[in-house]
């Protein structure tokens, strides 16, 4: 029970990777907050925690509106009084296209969710979090800081300044003993596809022919929820109260050849 006595807050959790360790966390003893913007994907995760005889509760927020996040922690503490651990883990892909293509609207929906998602959460989390020390773990990507792939600019651009901020964050966290570190997926099996719209990309980029199996630990087999959430685990746990304003590539390494 290693978060035995922790309260969560685990945003993007109705599905995929946030799913994952929304689950794996109750397991190891933390209560945990369930966010997704739909009502009713929070309430089956939560459910799912509470039939196993873990606590949970479900809500509902758009992570890129202030007054919603404000009040989203607002209701983790009044049930809970204390946050311990914040996993920053709602995400776009959002429109992969040309810089011609693409509208500015799309550029500003993907920042809006991945980054000043982030940054909210981060933010109305940090009062309680300064109260007893924690962690924080964010969703960052392979993309933007070891793959840069045509089209995607601007998911790899958030992805990016996502590793500044946790590391910017590193820094003013540390005397408050609250850790923040991000973790960067490959290929991983989960439905961020269906969030993703490409378009015009036939003509754009270089051609690249990649070695037989690009994922050299699992031969060529994509990542799961199950592995992403033990690191997520680890990075929540006493097990690397050591660690911040550090990135950690879960890949396979697949981006090393």
């Amino acid at each position: 029970m290693q978060l035995s006595g922790k309260v969560a807050l685990i945003t993007g959790a109705g599905s995929g990777i946030g799913k994952g360790a929304a689950l794996l966390f109750a397991k190891e003893g933390a209560k945990v907050a369930v966010l997704e913007r739909e009502g009713e994907a929070a309430k089956v995760t939560a459910a799912q925690i509470q039939e196993t005889g873990g606590e949970a509760i479900a809500l509902v927020a758009d992570v890129s509106r202030p007054k919603q996040m404000e009040k989203v922690v607002q209701k983790v503490i009044d049930k809970w009084g204390r946050l311990d651990i914040v996993f920053a883990n709602a995400g776009i892909n959002g429109v992969w296209a040309p810089i011609e293509d693409l509208e500015p609207e799309e550029w500003d929906q993907t920042f809006d969710v991945n980054i000043k998602g982030t940054f909210l959460t981060v933010k109305y989390a940090a009062p309680h979090l300064k109260k007893q020390g924690g962690s924080v773990i964010v969703t960052s990507s392979v993309n933007g800081n070891r793959v840069f792939s045509h089209g995607a600019f601007a998911y790899a651009c958030t992805k990016a300044s996502q590793i500044v901020f946790v590391k910017c964050m590193a820094v003013e966290f540390a005397k408050h003993g609250v850790r923040i570190n991000a973790i960067c997926p490959g290929a991983i099996e989960t439905n961020i596809e269906q969030n993703t719209e490409a378009r015009n990309l036939e003509h754009v980029g270089l051609p690249v022919e990649y070695p037989e199996g690009n994922h050299p630990l699992s031969g060529g087999k994509p990542g799961t929820v199950d592995q992403v959430s033990q690191l997520v685990l680890f990075l929540a746990s006493e097990a690397s109260n050591h660690i911040t304003g550090t990135k950690l590539y879960i890949d396979g390494g697949s981006t090393l050849v």
